[in-house]
């Protein structure tokens, strides 16, 4: 591997260290003396009367057969995917402590409450929730009055808010290239 790699990429492959190169390759010499070693064990066990030199000889041819040269085949998938798009996970540090976190309270009624617990319990987003944090969420939600024809959220906006219809009934339209009407999606 490490003379494909640099075969196929110079002093790319090593990041110009040439004593860590050194390293890998004494250490796969060892590897490769290791598993010569075992080979010649397990066919001794076996009862294989063959001479070391013929055994020898034997281990290398095996061991060539033992490399598929698929690696170039599979970088070229890899390229035709093209690059991730997203890493995520959580923050940790001063700025992220359990202990400062104090969720808000908006004072609502307990039959509204229940409105909005309905409607989360039935979301996926919610199901890892236990009752505590289901609770938490329920109390930070505010009510929002919107008027007829009224852009509650558009497309590319910063995603900081959670819509919980309680009445009536919202479009979800989209203008798509070389349109200039919206299409309508759904109806909430």
């Amino acid at each position: 591997m490490l003379k494909y790699l640099e075969e196929k990429y110079g002093e790319r492959a090593t990041c110009g260290d040439k004593s860590q190169l050194q390293f890998m390759r004494s250490e796969a010499n060892r590897l490769e003396e290791l598993v010569k070693e075992q080979r010649a064990k397990e066919k001794a066990e076996a009862g294989d009367e063959k001479s070391e030199k013929g055994s020898e000889e034997e281990t290398d041819e095996d061991d060539d057969d033992d490399y598929v040269d698929v690696l170039p085949e599979d970088l070229a998938k890899k390229k035709a995917k093209g690059p991730r798009t997203s890493v995520s996970a959580e923050a940790f540090g001063a700025f992220n402590k359990k202990e400062d976190f104090k969720p808000i309270s908006i004072a609502k009624s307990e039959e509204v409450k229940a409105a909005i617990l309905d409607k989360i319990e039935s979301t996926f987003m919610f199901s890892g929730l236990d009752e505590n944090e289901k609770q938490i969420v329920v109390n930070a939600m505010a009510e929002k009055n919107t008027q007829p024809s009224e852009v509650v959220i558009k497309e590319g906006d910063e995603g900081d808010s959670l819509f919980v219809v309680g009445s009536g009934t919202l479009s979800c339209t989209k203008v798509f290239k070389g349109q200039t009407q919206p299409t309508h999606l759904r109806k909430y």
